[in-house]
């Protein structure tokens, strides 16, 4: 009875291995695939040339006067107080503000109405014009500031903001027109015919169906434009004489005299001129990048 008693034993059960976890096999490199540091010591290099001037730059701003000192301690802000004030920074702002927004409201509307006649219509003069446009780019604005300031002072413009305007609108129209019908040609024809059928005038098709896909490619040319005025010093120096009608270009230029540079006042007003536009790339990047893309491509 006690040999049976044994034999029933039970015995308990082996334990199982624990599979040990497989590490992800190493990626192989291609053949043609650069080695990283191939890649980041240029791109180091060339942002360390990028930020270096932009530190110097922060650095004669925001330390006192007379400092010689590689880090801005202790930060002042009087070269800022000195140009918003006493040299009418806020004036000069408030003006390329003005300048800005109307070239690009002005450039992009033009654009895009031409842009479309480029894209949707076939003319005897397509090509010449086209061609014309493409050539207008090499001509610099430098050569044509006489007969402009001519028409200007026979349109009674000179020391206007409408002039400068109206300069640099004339100025980025070829490039954005070329863009625009860029992108107009990559939305099919078909939705706009879809459109009709459903008794819509080609202008509302254009605006329910066209316009909402454009908003990359808008926002390129608006940015551009923008850019493009709030920089440009060459039309604001020769149109405006007025120091009340002035932007912020030529507002720089006045801090540099023959004799003497104030490099504190200079580089804060270098900083107020630099925010707005890195500021406005900063929040439309996205969109930015996909519109010079989609715009480079012929459809």
């Amino acid at each position: 009875m006690s040999a049976t008693k044994e034999a029933a034993v039970v015995l308990p059960a082996p334990r199982r291995a624990t599979p040990q976890p497989q590490r992800p096999p190493k990626r192989q490199r291609a053949w043609d695939e650069a080695p990283r540091w191939q890649i980041y010591l240029p791109l180091s290099i060339y942002l360390l040339f990028t930020l270096v001037p932009f530190y110097w730059m922060l650095l004669f701003a925001l330390r006192p006067a007379g400092s010689t000192s590689l880090v801005p301690w202790p930060v002042t802000f009087e070269h800022f107080e000195k140009v918003w004030t006493e040299r009418s920074f806020g004036t000069y702002f408030e003006n390329s503000v003005y300048v800005g927004i109307a070239t690009l409201v002005t450039t992009t509307v033009v654009a895009l109405a031409g842009g479309y006649a480029l894209a949707r219509f076939d003319f005897r003069v397509k090509r010449a014009f086209m061609l014309a446009l493409l050539c207008s780019q090499f001509v610099p604005g430098a050569l044509l500031l006489v007969p402009l300031f001519e028409i200007f002072a026979e349109l009674q413009m000179i020391n206007s903001l409408g002039s400068v305007i109206i300069a640099e609108t004339v100025f980025q129209l070829p490039l954005s027109m070329i863009l625009i019908s860029n992108f107009i040609k990559n939305v099919p024809y078909s939705l706009e015919e879809a459109a009709w059928v459903d008794g819509c005038s080609r202008f509302t098709a254009f605006r329910l169906v066209v316009l909402p896909l454009l908003r990359p490619g808008l926002i390129a040319v608006g940015s551009f434009a923008f850019v493009h005025s709030w920089n440009h010093f060459l039309f604001a120096l020769m149109f405006l004489n007025n120091q009340g009608k002035q932007t912020i270009p030529v507002g720089l230029n006045t801090l540099m005299s023959a004799d003497s540079v104030d490099l504190g006042a200079l580089a804060a007003g270098g900083i107020i001129a630099a925010v707005p536009v890195v500021l406005v790339f900063a929040f439309i990047q996205k969109w930015l990048i996909t519109g010079f893309s989609a715009g480079a491509v012929k459809g």
